[in-house]
Protein backbone atom coordinates (compact mmCIF):
# COMPACT_ATOMS: atom_id res chain seq x y z
CA UNK A 1 0.00 0.00 0.00
CA UNK A 2 2.80 2.45 0.86
CA UNK A 3 4.41 1.70 -2.53
CA UNK A 4 1.09 2.38 -4.26
CA UNK A 5 0.74 5.66 -2.40
CA UNK A 6 4.30 6.59 -3.41
CA UNK A 7 3.52 5.84 -7.08
CA UNK A 8 0.32 7.87 -6.93
CA UNK A 9 2.17 10.73 -5.23
CA UNK A 10 4.87 10.64 -7.91
CA UNK A 11 2.15 10.67 -10.60
CA UNK A 12 0.50 13.77 -9.19
CA UNK A 13 3.89 15.44 -8.72
CA UNK A 14 4.53 14.93 -12.43
CA UNK A 15 1.13 16.45 -13.25
CA UNK A 16 1.96 19.46 -11.11
CA UNK A 17 5.25 19.91 -13.02
CA UNK A 18 3.34 19.89 -16.33
CA UNK A 19 0.89 22.45 -14.96
CA UNK A 20 3.69 24.65 -13.69
CA UNK A 21 5.28 24.65 -17.16
CA UNK A 22 1.99 25.30 -18.94
CA UNK A 23 2.53 29.00 -19.66
CA UNK A 24 5.41 30.78 -21.31
CA UNK A 25 6.14 32.91 -18.25
CA UNK A 26 6.69 29.75 -16.19
CA UNK A 27 9.81 28.72 -18.14
CA UNK A 28 13.01 29.31 -16.24
CA UNK A 29 14.50 31.47 -19.03
CA UNK A 30 11.49 33.80 -19.24
CA UNK A 31 11.54 36.39 -20.78
CA UNK A 32 14.57 35.53 -22.95
CA UNK A 33 12.72 35.01 -26.23
CA UNK A 34 14.12 33.27 -29.29
CA UNK A 35 13.18 33.51 -32.98
CA UNK A 36 14.40 32.50 -36.43
CA UNK A 37 15.60 35.66 -38.18
CA UNK A 38 15.93 33.96 -41.58
CA UNK A 39 12.23 33.05 -41.51
CA UNK A 40 11.20 36.60 -40.65
CA UNK A 41 13.53 38.54 -42.97
CA UNK A 42 11.33 38.43 -46.12
CA UNK A 43 8.42 39.81 -44.12
CA UNK A 44 10.56 42.58 -42.64
CA UNK A 45 11.81 43.52 -46.12
CA UNK A 46 8.23 43.72 -47.44
CA UNK A 47 7.12 45.87 -44.49
CA UNK A 48 9.93 48.35 -45.00
CA UNK A 49 9.10 48.59 -48.69
CA UNK A 50 5.44 49.28 -47.85
CA UNK A 51 6.44 51.87 -45.24
CA UNK A 52 8.48 53.71 -47.86
CA UNK A 53 5.69 53.49 -50.39
CA UNK A 54 3.15 54.86 -47.92
CA UNK A 55 5.43 57.73 -46.94
CA UNK A 56 6.07 58.53 -50.58
CA UNK A 57 2.36 58.51 -51.39
CA UNK A 58 1.61 61.07 -48.66
CA UNK A 59 4.56 63.28 -49.55
CA UNK A 60 3.38 63.84 -53.12
CA UNK A 61 -0.25 64.38 -52.07
CA UNK A 62 -1.77 67.89 -51.79
CA UNK A 63 -1.26 69.99 -48.68
CA UNK A 64 -3.23 68.99 -45.57
CA UNK A 65 -3.34 65.36 -46.73
CA UNK A 66 -1.08 64.27 -43.87
CA UNK A 67 -3.56 65.61 -41.33
CA UNK A 68 -6.52 64.03 -43.11
CA UNK A 69 -4.79 60.64 -43.35
CA UNK A 70 -3.65 60.83 -39.74
CA UNK A 71 -7.17 61.71 -38.67
CA UNK A 72 -8.64 58.80 -40.59
CA UNK A 73 -6.07 56.35 -39.19
CA UNK A 74 -6.61 57.62 -35.65
CA UNK A 75 -10.38 57.21 -35.98
CA UNK A 76 -9.86 53.65 -37.17
CA UNK A 77 -7.41 52.97 -34.35
CA UNK A 78 -9.76 54.21 -31.63
CA UNK A 79 -12.80 52.37 -32.98
CA UNK A 80 -11.05 49.08 -33.76
CA UNK A 81 -8.94 48.78 -30.60
CA UNK A 82 -12.21 48.99 -28.66
CA UNK A 83 -14.03 46.57 -30.97
CA UNK A 84 -11.33 43.96 -30.40
CA UNK A 85 -12.44 43.96 -26.76
CA UNK A 86 -16.13 43.83 -27.73
CA UNK A 87 -16.80 47.53 -27.06
CA UNK A 88 -18.38 49.73 -29.72
CA UNK A 89 -17.80 53.47 -29.77
CA UNK A 90 -19.97 55.93 -31.67
CA UNK A 91 -18.17 56.82 -34.90
CA UNK A 92 -19.36 60.41 -34.87
CA UNK A 93 -18.16 60.96 -31.31
CA UNK A 94 -14.74 59.51 -32.10
CA UNK A 95 -14.43 61.65 -35.23
CA UNK A 96 -15.28 64.79 -33.25
CA UNK A 97 -12.78 63.90 -30.52
CA UNK A 98 -10.04 63.28 -33.08
CA UNK A 99 -10.72 66.50 -35.00
CA UNK A 100 -10.80 68.58 -31.84
CA UNK A 101 -7.62 67.12 -30.37
CA UNK A 102 -5.75 67.43 -33.68
CA UNK A 103 -7.00 71.00 -34.02
CA UNK A 104 -8.71 70.25 -37.32
CA UNK A 105 -11.93 71.39 -38.87
CA UNK A 106 -13.66 69.24 -41.43
CA UNK A 107 -16.73 69.66 -43.56
CA UNK A 108 -19.65 67.73 -42.20
CA UNK A 109 -18.48 67.19 -38.66
CA UNK A 110 -21.29 65.46 -36.83
CA UNK A 111 -21.53 63.94 -33.39
CA UNK A 112 -20.32 65.16 -30.04
CA UNK A 113 -17.25 63.95 -28.16
CA UNK A 114 -17.92 61.73 -25.16
CA UNK A 115 -15.66 61.24 -22.13
CA UNK A 116 -14.85 57.76 -23.49
CA UNK A 117 -13.92 58.93 -26.99
CA UNK A 118 -11.97 61.95 -25.69
CA UNK A 119 -9.97 59.88 -23.21
CA UNK A 120 -9.14 57.10 -25.66
CA UNK A 121 -8.05 59.52 -28.40
CA UNK A 122 -5.88 61.40 -25.88
CA UNK A 123 -4.26 58.11 -24.90
CA UNK A 124 -3.52 57.14 -28.51
CA UNK A 125 -2.10 60.57 -29.32
CA UNK A 126 0.15 60.57 -26.26
CA UNK A 127 1.39 57.11 -27.21
CA UNK A 128 2.57 58.21 -30.66
CA UNK A 129 3.03 62.00 -30.63
CA UNK A 130 5.72 61.79 -27.96
CA UNK A 131 7.56 58.63 -29.03
CA UNK A 132 10.88 59.79 -27.63
CA UNK A 133 9.50 59.95 -24.08
CA UNK A 134 10.55 56.98 -21.92
CA UNK A 135 7.84 54.59 -20.80
CA UNK A 136 7.06 54.30 -17.10
CA UNK A 137 4.79 52.33 -14.81
CA UNK A 138 3.04 55.55 -13.83
CA UNK A 139 2.32 56.33 -17.47
CA UNK A 140 0.86 52.89 -18.13
CA UNK A 141 -1.39 53.28 -15.09
CA UNK A 142 -2.49 56.69 -16.33
CA UNK A 143 -3.30 55.26 -19.77
CA UNK A 144 -5.35 52.48 -18.20
CA UNK A 145 -7.27 55.02 -16.12
CA UNK A 146 -8.13 56.96 -19.28
CA UNK A 147 -10.03 53.94 -20.54
CA UNK A 148 -12.49 54.34 -17.66
CA UNK A 149 -13.26 58.09 -17.47
CA UNK A 150 -16.59 57.65 -15.71
CA UNK A 151 -16.43 56.21 -12.24
CA UNK A 152 -19.07 53.65 -11.35
CA UNK A 153 -19.94 52.38 -7.91
CA UNK A 154 -20.79 49.06 -9.58
CA UNK A 155 -17.32 48.64 -11.01
CA UNK A 156 -15.03 46.30 -9.12
CA UNK A 157 -11.95 46.84 -11.25
CA UNK A 158 -8.94 48.77 -10.05
CA UNK A 159 -8.44 51.92 -12.10
CA UNK A 160 -5.10 53.66 -12.46
CA UNK A 161 -3.19 50.99 -10.56
CA UNK A 162 -1.92 47.45 -11.02
CA UNK A 163 -4.32 44.54 -10.64
CA UNK A 164 -5.36 42.99 -7.37
CA UNK A 165 -4.35 39.77 -5.67
CA UNK A 166 -6.91 37.51 -7.33
CA UNK A 167 -5.67 35.25 -10.17
CA UNK A 168 -5.88 36.96 -13.57
CA UNK A 169 -7.34 34.56 -16.13
CA UNK A 170 -8.59 34.90 -19.69
CA UNK A 171 -11.67 32.69 -19.89
CA UNK A 172 -14.62 31.98 -22.16
CA UNK A 173 -17.66 29.72 -22.14
CA UNK A 174 -20.29 29.12 -19.49
CA UNK A 175 -19.79 30.44 -15.99
CA UNK A 176 -20.28 26.97 -14.52
CA UNK A 177 -17.85 25.35 -16.96
CA UNK A 178 -15.41 28.00 -18.24
CA UNK A 179 -12.48 27.42 -20.57
CA UNK A 180 -9.27 28.97 -19.27
CA UNK A 181 -7.25 30.23 -22.24
CA UNK A 182 -4.51 31.86 -20.23
CA UNK A 183 -3.47 32.72 -16.70
CA UNK A 184 -1.17 35.68 -16.11
CA UNK A 185 1.80 35.65 -13.74
CA UNK A 186 0.83 35.94 -10.07
CA UNK A 187 0.40 39.34 -8.48
CA UNK A 188 3.43 38.85 -6.25
CA UNK A 189 6.45 40.11 -8.15
CA UNK A 190 4.37 41.89 -10.82
CA UNK A 191 6.03 45.25 -10.15
CA UNK A 192 9.48 43.73 -10.71
CA UNK A 193 8.38 42.02 -13.91
CA UNK A 194 6.74 45.16 -15.25
CA UNK A 195 9.79 47.26 -14.40
CA UNK A 196 11.98 44.74 -16.23
CA UNK A 197 9.77 45.11 -19.31
CA UNK A 198 9.90 48.92 -19.10
CA UNK A 199 13.69 48.90 -18.71
CA UNK A 200 13.98 46.67 -21.82
CA UNK A 201 11.53 48.85 -23.75
CA UNK A 202 13.40 52.07 -22.90
CA UNK A 203 16.84 50.54 -23.48
CA UNK A 204 16.44 47.75 -26.09
CA UNK A 205 19.46 45.71 -27.23
CA UNK A 206 21.28 47.55 -30.04
CA UNK A 207 21.13 44.58 -32.40
CA UNK A 208 17.39 44.06 -31.99
CA UNK A 209 15.35 44.93 -35.08
CA UNK A 210 13.04 47.83 -34.18
CA UNK A 211 9.97 46.31 -35.86
CA UNK A 212 10.49 42.95 -34.17
CA UNK A 213 10.83 44.89 -30.92
CA UNK A 214 7.22 46.09 -31.38
CA UNK A 215 5.98 42.52 -31.78
CA UNK A 216 7.96 41.33 -28.76
CA UNK A 217 6.72 44.24 -26.65
CA UNK A 218 3.14 43.39 -27.55
CA UNK A 219 3.49 39.75 -26.52
CA UNK A 220 5.48 40.51 -23.36
CA UNK A 221 3.14 43.16 -21.96
CA UNK A 222 -0.11 41.36 -22.80
CA UNK A 223 1.34 38.27 -21.11
CA UNK A 224 2.08 40.23 -17.93
CA UNK A 225 -1.54 41.46 -17.98
CA UNK A 226 -0.78 44.12 -15.39
CA UNK A 227 -4.30 45.55 -14.96
CA UNK A 228 -7.72 44.34 -13.93
CA UNK A 229 -9.07 45.53 -17.29
CA UNK A 230 -7.86 47.44 -20.35
CA UNK A 231 -4.73 45.34 -20.91
CA UNK A 232 -5.34 44.85 -24.63
CA UNK A 233 -5.89 48.53 -25.39
CA UNK A 234 -2.91 49.65 -23.31
CA UNK A 235 -0.73 46.99 -24.96
CA UNK A 236 -1.74 48.12 -28.44
CA UNK A 237 -0.95 51.74 -27.48
CA UNK A 238 2.52 50.65 -26.35
CA UNK A 239 2.93 48.74 -29.61
CA UNK A 240 1.99 51.87 -31.55
CA UNK A 241 4.66 53.79 -29.64
CA UNK A 242 7.25 51.13 -30.50
CA UNK A 243 6.29 51.39 -34.18
CA UNK A 244 6.47 55.21 -34.05
CA UNK A 245 9.96 54.87 -32.60
CA UNK A 246 10.90 52.34 -35.28
CA UNK A 247 9.84 54.77 -38.00
CA UNK A 248 11.16 57.88 -36.18
CA UNK A 249 7.84 59.51 -37.05
CA UNK A 250 5.06 60.58 -34.72
CA UNK A 251 2.38 60.95 -37.42
CA UNK A 252 0.57 57.63 -37.88
CA UNK A 253 -0.76 56.81 -41.33
CA UNK A 254 -1.99 53.31 -40.53
CA UNK A 255 -3.92 51.47 -37.85
CA UNK A 256 -2.49 48.21 -36.53
CA UNK A 257 -5.65 47.74 -34.45
CA UNK A 258 -7.80 47.81 -37.60
CA UNK A 259 -5.73 45.00 -39.10
CA UNK A 260 -5.86 43.02 -35.84
CA UNK A 261 -9.64 43.46 -35.73
CA UNK A 262 -9.90 42.06 -39.25
CA UNK A 263 -8.05 38.95 -38.01
CA UNK A 264 -9.41 38.94 -34.49
CA UNK A 265 -9.83 35.18 -34.15
CA UNK A 266 -6.29 34.60 -35.37
CA UNK A 267 -5.05 37.22 -32.91
CA UNK A 268 -6.42 35.38 -29.90
CA UNK A 269 -5.47 31.97 -31.29
CA UNK A 270 -1.85 32.98 -31.85
CA UNK A 271 -1.60 34.65 -28.47
CA UNK A 272 -2.95 31.56 -26.73
CA UNK A 273 -0.72 29.22 -28.71
CA UNK A 274 2.37 31.32 -27.96
CA UNK A 275 1.53 31.87 -24.29
CA UNK A 276 1.17 28.11 -23.84
CA UNK A 277 4.35 27.36 -25.76
CA UNK A 278 8.06 27.74 -25.24
CA UNK A 279 10.24 30.81 -25.63
CA UNK A 280 10.65 30.41 -29.40
CA UNK A 281 8.19 33.04 -30.61
CA UNK A 282 8.89 32.87 -34.36
CA UNK A 283 5.30 31.90 -35.18
CA UNK A 284 3.91 34.82 -33.17
CA UNK A 285 6.32 37.30 -34.77
CA UNK A 286 5.48 36.00 -38.25
CA UNK A 287 1.77 36.53 -37.53
CA UNK A 288 2.47 39.99 -36.12
CA UNK A 289 4.48 40.99 -39.20
CA UNK A 290 1.79 39.64 -41.55
CA UNK A 291 -0.79 41.73 -39.67
CA UNK A 292 1.41 44.82 -39.80
CA UNK A 293 1.83 44.27 -43.53
CA UNK A 294 -1.95 44.15 -43.90
CA UNK A 295 -2.25 47.38 -41.88
CA UNK A 296 0.13 49.12 -44.27
CA UNK A 297 -1.76 47.82 -47.30
CA UNK A 298 -5.02 49.04 -45.76
CA UNK A 299 -3.37 52.43 -45.19
CA UNK A 300 -2.39 52.74 -48.83
CA UNK A 301 -6.02 52.15 -49.80
CA UNK A 302 -7.13 54.57 -47.09
CA UNK A 303 -4.84 57.31 -48.43
CA UNK A 304 -6.61 57.01 -51.77
CA UNK A 305 -9.95 57.19 -49.96
CA UNK A 306 -8.93 60.28 -48.00
CA UNK A 307 -7.82 61.96 -51.21
CA UNK A 308 -11.16 61.11 -52.80
CA UNK A 309 -12.95 62.51 -49.74
CA UNK A 310 -10.95 65.74 -49.88
CA UNK A 311 -11.71 66.14 -53.58
CA UNK A 312 -15.40 65.43 -52.93
CA UNK A 313 -15.70 68.20 -50.33
CA UNK A 314 -13.73 70.58 -52.52
CA UNK A 315 -16.30 70.04 -55.28
CA UNK A 316 -19.17 70.53 -52.83
CA UNK A 317 -17.70 73.30 -50.67
CA UNK A 318 -20.56 75.61 -51.66
CA UNK A 319 -23.29 72.98 -52.03
CA UNK A 320 -26.10 73.68 -49.52
CA UNK A 321 -26.53 70.51 -47.48
CA UNK A 322 -28.28 69.71 -44.23
CA UNK A 323 -26.38 68.41 -41.21
CA UNK A 324 -27.91 64.95 -41.62
CA UNK A 325 -26.98 64.83 -45.31
CA UNK A 326 -23.40 65.76 -44.47
CA UNK A 327 -23.30 63.08 -41.77
CA UNK A 328 -24.44 60.37 -44.15
CA UNK A 329 -22.08 61.52 -46.91
CA UNK A 330 -19.15 61.39 -44.49
CA UNK A 331 -20.17 57.88 -43.49
CA UNK A 332 -20.27 56.86 -47.14
CA UNK A 333 -16.91 58.46 -47.82
CA UNK A 334 -15.33 56.76 -44.79
CA UNK A 335 -16.73 53.29 -45.44
CA UNK A 336 -17.59 53.13 -49.13
CA UNK A 337 -15.67 49.91 -49.73
CA UNK A 338 -16.79 48.16 -46.56
CA UNK A 339 -20.14 48.99 -45.02
CA UNK A 340 -21.56 50.48 -48.25
CA UNK A 341 -20.02 48.25 -50.89
CA UNK A 342 -23.45 47.95 -52.56
CA UNK A 343 -24.41 51.58 -51.98
CA UNK A 344 -27.05 53.04 -49.68
CA UNK A 345 -30.84 52.84 -49.85
CA UNK A 346 -33.63 54.79 -48.16
CA UNK A 347 -33.89 52.32 -45.27
CA UNK A 348 -30.18 52.59 -44.47
CA UNK A 349 -30.30 56.38 -44.80
CA UNK A 350 -33.30 56.43 -42.46
CA UNK A 351 -31.35 54.46 -39.83
CA UNK A 352 -28.21 56.59 -40.09
CA UNK A 353 -29.92 59.96 -40.12
CA UNK A 354 -32.70 58.92 -37.71
CA UNK A 355 -35.47 60.34 -39.92
CA UNK A 356 -38.71 59.05 -41.42
CA UNK A 357 -38.74 57.05 -44.64
CA UNK A 358 -40.34 59.98 -46.49
CA UNK A 359 -37.58 62.35 -45.33
CA UNK A 360 -34.90 59.82 -46.25
CA UNK A 361 -36.36 59.50 -49.76
CA UNK A 362 -36.48 63.30 -50.18
CA UNK A 363 -32.92 63.72 -48.90
CA UNK A 364 -31.58 61.07 -51.28
CA UNK A 365 -33.40 62.64 -54.25
CA UNK A 366 -31.96 66.02 -53.27
CA UNK A 367 -28.42 64.57 -53.09
CA UNK A 368 -28.86 63.09 -56.57
CA UNK A 369 -30.05 66.45 -57.90
CA UNK A 370 -27.03 68.17 -56.34
CA UNK A 371 -24.73 65.57 -57.94
CA UNK A 372 -23.49 64.15 -54.64
CA UNK A 373 -24.98 60.71 -55.31
CA UNK A 374 -26.20 58.75 -58.32
CA UNK A 375 -28.59 55.82 -58.70
CA UNK A 376 -26.92 52.44 -58.99
CA UNK A 377 -28.15 49.92 -61.57
CA UNK A 378 -30.00 46.76 -60.52
CA UNK A 379 -31.55 48.20 -57.41
CA UNK A 380 -34.77 46.23 -57.74
CA UNK A 381 -37.57 47.39 -55.47
CA UNK A 382 -35.17 49.39 -53.31
CA UNK A 383 -33.09 51.93 -55.25
CA UNK A 384 -29.49 52.12 -54.11
CA UNK A 385 -27.21 55.12 -54.41
CA UNK A 386 -23.47 55.55 -54.68
CA UNK A 387 -21.10 58.49 -54.42
CA UNK A 388 -20.69 60.48 -57.58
Amino acid sequence: MSRLIAIIGSYFDSIRVVIRLMYIWQHKDWPHFRWDEATLKPRLDEIRWLQGRLLGRTEVAPAQTDSAVEMDALIQNAIRTSEIEGEHLDVGSVRSSVARQLGLEQAGMAGRPTPESDSLVALLLEATHQPEQPLSCEQLCRWQARLFPRESILSRILIGELRGEHPMQVISGRMDNPTVHFEAPPRQGLEQQLNAFIEWFNHPPEQLDSILRAGIAHLWLITLHPFDDGNGRVTRAVTDRALAQAEARSVRFYSLSAAIMARRNGYYDHLEQTQKGNLDITIWLAWFLDTLQEALQQALARVDRVLEKAHFWQRHAKTPLSERQIKVLNRLLDNAGEEFESGINARKYQALAKVSKATATRDLADLVEKECLHSLPGGGRSTRYGLL
